[in-house]
């Protein structure tokens, strides 16, 4: 059997103002033995990984403990192998040891090609050095290199996304996560005095986005991604079709022989622990809520034979459905899909298909 890994790699070189995961600053002897912790973990396992995800953190900030961490990994011949990166911690070097340990996906923090926007972001990259550490990376090598956007940055115009995508389409780039800035009360970021899209904008932006990477032939497949043909993140998808895949490290998550838990967020701890204590959050079987919570994300939408599986009928789907504005959805004899329009408002929308009751109304 196989199954995805995800592996938390909590190291950045710097801490973007806005972020609220769990991070510390890189330092290399404690990511040395948080290595060691993770290389022992993996190897309780008998499962051979058919995708794997460096997330962090920086992880390319710690390029050679992926490494290492590589060279003890058990995945298949055509594993999907990502390592969440930031433009200024590319270098031939990184990049080249990265590949030779099998690493063949690349997923760039850019999240914007305008300099005006990533001061704004308090990035320490420039929209130069984005360029130039993605030709670097074709240059050596990687045929999948994927690029974050952030939407409703301070600035931030539908003409201005759409000229960071024009970026993007002459760089040879297969894949684009497109994510909505929230400002977590906790951050840096919380206060400071930005002045942010609208809400009205922020939906213009986000719609102009989608419009402008079809154009260059990327195609939605969820809510924040697009791809090229046969690029999507083979990893992500595991996450929103329920499937199951192993968390490794610190603030990680699994969903594994039927039970989701997480690691506490705590990096002296885990690098002494023999095993990664975790603390379960469910036990039981997947509920129709929490499955098409996840698979109302993608574009392909829930299938009514899907939720039969569930005991919930075709005709119960489409007395929920007609709780949500038409505009909203996409309704085939096969099952129903949320449209572009829809996903700006998705909470609502997914909450009222999964766990509204229907009123009959009298006449």
């Amino acid at each position: 059997m196989s199954l995805g890994l995800y592996i938390h790699i909590p190291f950045c070189l710097q801490k973007c103002p806005y972020c609220d995961f769990f991070s510390a600053p890189y330092d290399s002897r404690a990511s040395y033995s948080y290595a060691d912790a993770v290389i022992r973990n993996a190897e309780f396992y008998k499962e051979r990984f058919d995708t794997i995800y460096f997330g962090g953190g920086t992880p390319s900030a710690a390029w050679w403990d992926v490494c290492r961490i590589m060279g003890k990994l058990k995945f298949t011949d055509d594993a999907e192998i990502t390592v969440e990166a930031n433009p200024n911690t590319l270098t031939r070097d990184s990049l080249l040891s990265m590949k030779n340990s099998g690493v063949n996906r690349l997923s760039v923090g850019v999240q914007s090609f305008s300099n005006a926007e990533l001061r704004a972001l308090g990035r320490v990259h420039t929209s130069e050095d984005a360029t130039n550490s993605i030709k670097l990376a074709l240059e050596c090598g990687f045929k999948n290199v994927s690029v974050d956007l952030m939407l409703g940055i301070p600035g931030q115009t539908p003409d201005s996304v759409r000229r960071s995508i024009k970026v993007i389409a002459g760089l040879g780039i297969t894949h684009v996560s497109a994510y909505m800035l929230k400002i977590e009360p906790n951050t840096p970021f919380a206060g400071m005095n930005h002045k942010f899209p609208d809400e009205n904008v922020t939906a213009q932006i986000y719609l102009a986005c989608g419009e402008e990477l079809e154009k260059h032939g990327f195609a939605q497949y969820e809510i924040s991604n697009f791809s090229k043909a046969g690029y999507e993140c083979k990893h992500n998808l595991k996450y929103w079709t329920s499937a199951e895949y192993l968390g490794i490290g610190t603030a990680a998550h699994s969903f594994y022989d039927g039970e989701r838990f997480f690691v506490m967020s705590d990096i002296k701890e885990f690098a002494k622990s023999n095993v990664q204590n975790v603390i379960t959050t469910e036990s039981e079987e997947i509920t129709f809520e929490s499955y098409a919570m996840l698979k109302l994300r993608l574009t392909e939408g829930l299938t009514f034979a899907e939720c039969e599986r569930f005991g919930l009928k075709k005709e119960a789907m489409m007395k929920r459905c007609r709780l949500v504005p038409p505009d909203y959805l996409r309704i085939s004899d096969k099952g129903i899909a949320i449209t572009r329009e829809g996903f700006l408002v998705s909470n609502q929308v997914i909450r009222k298909l999964t766990t509204e009751p229907v009123v009959q109304v009298a006449k």
